[in-house]
């Protein structure tokens, strides 16, 4: 009888791809690591920054101490960006035999996206915030400038996570089948 025609182009093709490199699931990894770690050193300076200008401020006006936290709770969120994209990247990472080196480069690159662009949101957030609520401690018309201000500077790690997610996921479709398995 043969082979039919569609499993013959198949096997035709699978003999020319390359095999999966095992080194590519480093790259998986590595996008998993940026996105905590750069995400974290975005939320921890922006907490350090704004936390010392709120106690210098406190020290003056102690009553405003409560509403001048909210530099602090953004910075925070960055750090939830970054476990979001970490737990996403590690949850499309495949089998290793099966992971191809574009979906080992997409998920690093969205690793890196999420976590410089918290890391660029936090250094905002903390310069911002710090001088933000030193200044409303003396004005209290500048409150909702400096709200509005960090929720622009809050608004680019969002930007970072939603690229991050759309190349994880984008990465998941494209790259399947481009490499044969190593563990045969």
């Amino acid at each position: 009888m043969g082979i039919p025609p569609v499993e013959l182009k198949m096997l035709f093709f699978s003999a020319l791809l390359e095999t999966c490199q095992p080194s590519s699931a480093f790259f998986g990894f590595m996008g998993v690591t940026s996105a905590i770690v750069f995400a974290n050193l975005g939320a921890a300076y922006g907490t350090a920054k704004s936390g010392v200008g709120i106690s210098s401020m406190g020290v003056m006006r102690p009553d405003l101490v409560m509403r001048s936290i909210i530099p602090v709770v953004m910075a925070g969120i960055l750090g939830i960006y970054g476990l979001i994209a970490a737990f996403i990247i590690n949850g499309a990472l495949d089998k290793p035999g099966e992971y191809s080196e574009y979906m080992g480069f997409a998920h690093l690159g969205a690793g890196l996206t999420v976590g410089l662009s918290a890391l660029a949101a936090g250094l905002a957030i903390g310069i911002v915030g710090d001088s933000g609520v030193r200044a409303n401690a003396q004005q209290p018309r500048l409150f909702v400038g400096m709200i509005l201000i960090l929720i622009f500077a809050e608004a680019v790690g969002l930007f970072g996570l939603i690229v991050g997610l759309v190349i994880t996921l984008g990465a998941g479709s494209k790259g399947k089948g481009l490499c044969k398995s190593y563990a045969i």
